[in-house]
């Protein structure tokens, strides 16, 4: 019988290839944690090398120009993902349970089990060579045009572009999670501080993931880049802050600490994130009033204004390309006009809200500058009172002196992808 890891995995392979869905947060809810580790360490080899994948199968083909039905294409890049870079999982398994996979009407594709067993057993033989034929196929095979073009926004500010096979490689590292503290209590064991960045928590890579941890509100998982975005600098006592996007909440967390005695507001567009929000702010005892509306919708008609507001807009996620590898398969079917429209519309909603002397701060976890830094030219050119807030220290610029354009060095950032800026009204 197929193992549950693996169904799971094929699952999720195929609501990329298939549906261009992304994979949820919960694909592997329920797994032990041996069983996750095994489903995490398959899906992250076949998304971020499906292309090579592919192109090593391809030439095996009776006809290679047919193609392969997804459920065929699924089975056997995962057992040669497992051949190759798992050596930890027997020949037997890999194989075995890819057959099973092809085999399964529901996921597979019953005519080809032959086909994949045939391929897996012959790849099976030599898999040292098999990882170096993998290894030795073109990089360019794994990316996208969207991909392509991410690379290139991500290196350009710097002009950098001649790196973009670095930051590549930088990219094809599963990504270890980041942590911040909430409170006092003693830290768990493995959890170590980032030499640079010292409130963000490290998990060291044998360490056991800290759950009970995070369920007591004692910390919570916060990547690098949004911890940093969240320490800038600003020394004024708001009264009334909004937090625009607000699910998950941990910005929202960050901003409650940071001023207990404000009156904050979490606006939340979907009502099955703003349950998620609701739980996690309960459960890190946050006092926020949380509105579930369409933020747009919500900003025109509200009255009164906020001394801080905080718009984390939904965006492409070009800068999780690391965290999230389906990105560079569904990427390009994004609807890049719409996403850069809603964006626009979000800031122009928001900024009738903004209290005199009050600052925004607009964020995406994207290197397309169509989603960051043209907004911040568009918004100064329309706003003549508006002006460039620096709350940021030069490192994670892309010039001397403090910035009000938050856009870390790629290269140099371990953190997300991210573009944000500040401005306050005059």
């Amino acid at each position: 019988m197929l193992t549950e890891s693996r169904r799971r995995t094929a699952v999720a392979l195929q609501g990329v290839f298939g549906r261009s869905y992304r994979v949820p947060e919960s694909w592997d809810e329920g797994l032990s944690s041996e069983d996750a580790a095994l489903a995490q360490a398959i899906l992250g080899l076949c998304l971020r090398h499906w292309g090579r994948l592919y192109a090593w199968i391809k030439p095996r083909l009776k006809t290679p120009d047919r193609g392969l039905p997804l459920g065929s294409h699924t089975a056997i890049a995962m057992g040669l993902a497992q051949l190759a870079w798992l050596p930890g999982v027997s020949a037997h398994a890999a194989v075995n349970e890819s057959v099973l996979l092809a085999a399964d009407p529901a996921l597979g594709f019953p005519a080809h089990k032959g086909l994949t067993n045939a391929l897996l057993r012959q790849a099976s033989k030599d898999r040292e060579g098999l990882r170096a034929q993998l290894d030795g196929l073109p990089a360019a095979l794994d990316r996208s045009p969207f991909v392509e073009m991410a690379l290139s926004a991500a290196l350009a500010p710097r002009k950098m572009e001649t790196h973009l096979e670095e930051l590549w490689r930088a990219l094809q590292r599963p990504p270890r999670p980041w942590f911040k503290a909430l409170g006092n209590e003693p830290l768990p064991e493995g959890l170590e501080p980032d030499p640079v960045f010292s409130e963000a928590l490290r998990l060291t890579p044998e360490a056991t993931f800290p759950r009970e941890w995070l369920r007591s509100g004692a910390g919570m998982v916060q990547d690098l880049s949004s911890q940093a975005l969240m320490a800038f600098a600003w020394d004024q006592p708001p009264q009334r802050i909004l937090d625009a996007c607000a699910a998950p909440g941990g910005k929202t967390t960050a901003l409650a600490r940071r001023w207990p005695q404000a009156k904050l507001v979490a606006l939340e567009a979907d009502a099955r994130r703003a349950r998620r929000l609701e739980e996690n702010l309960s459960v890190r005892r946050v006092a926020a009033q949380v509105e579930v509306a369409e933020s747009v919708a919500w900003l025109r008609d509200t009255e009164g204004t906020f001394d801080l507001i905080l718009l984390d807009a939904p965006c492409s996620g070009s800068g999780t390309l690391r965290k999230h590898p389906e990105l560079a398969w569904i990427g390009d079917r994004l609807d890049m006009v719409r996403l850069v429209r809603n964006q626009r519309a979000l800031l122009e909603a928001a900024i009738p809200r903004l209290a005199p002397g009050g600052l925004l701060i607009y964020a995406v976890c994207s290197w397309l500058p169509q989603e960051g830094a043209a907004h911040y030219t568009g918004v100064l050119e329309a706003h003549a009172d508006l002006r460039p807030a620096a709350l940021w220290a030069s490192v994670f610029g892309d010039q001397d002196g403090a910035t009000s354009l938050f856009r870390p060095d790629p290269l140099r950032w371990d953190g997300e992808g991210f573009q944000a800026f500040a401005l306050v009204r005059a």
